[in-house]
């Protein structure tokens, strides 16, 4: 399939892996791409760990299961890091994008990923700051828009408040888009 892009999610209930899956997704679809997304749970309650994932194509996506080889591996919550193996399936063509208050040197020893590209940025921080609330999935959003050019900001953020306006107050929207642009240029490469 000419230009597939995968992306993994790992997350815990309640950081909004799903809804940034679907977000990014959204976002492709309306710059006409085709774009698919969906979860994954283990048990559902929140601090469970989650997966989501997202491809993005410009043909029709006739794939439908999860990503075992992605091209972007994005981490909202470093704690995963004891327990899942997070770079599972992934090459050394691999981006990885860690929401972490670990170094990037920290990251690739206790993971072993001395040939991929990684991307750092504390978005709990970003979030708590800009939202209010330490939710990093808008975050990281503006992070794998840095890290991989994927789609045009203005996309992105168009597409955050169209899918925002009807759950969100102007002011909720406009603190999420905030948090987005502010990730886009905190996001530390190695």
């Amino acid at each position: 399939m000419a230009h597939l892009v995968e992306v993994r999610w790992h997350g815990r209930g309640g950081q909004g892996a799903k809804t940034a899956a679907l977000l990014l997704a959204e976002a492709a679809i309306s710059e006409g791409k085709y774009g698919q997304a969906f979860p994954e749970y283990g048990p559902e309650r929140t601090g469970a760990p989650v997966r989501g994932f997202t491809r993005i194509s410009d043909e029709p996506i006739r794939i439908h299961s999860a990503i075992q080889n992605p091209d972007v591996v994005i981490v909202l919550d470093q704690t995963l890091l004891d327990t899942i193996d997070v770079s599972e399936g992934t090459s050394s063509e691999s981006t990885f994008i860690f929401n972490t208050t670990m170094s990037q040197s920290e990251i690739r020893k206790k993971l072993n990923l001395t040939d991929r590209k990684i991307f750092i940025l504390n978005a709990n921080q970003i979030a708590q700051e800009e939202i209010g609330r330490p939710i990093p999935n808008t975050v990281m959003l503006g992070a794998l828009m840095k890290a991989t050019g994927l789609m045009q900001m203005d996309t992105l953020v168009k597409g955050l408040t169209k899918k925002f306006q009807h759950k969100f107050s102007k002011q909720v929207i406009d603190k999420n888009i905030n948090a987005v642009k502010r990730a886009f240029e905190e996001v530390v490469e190695e």
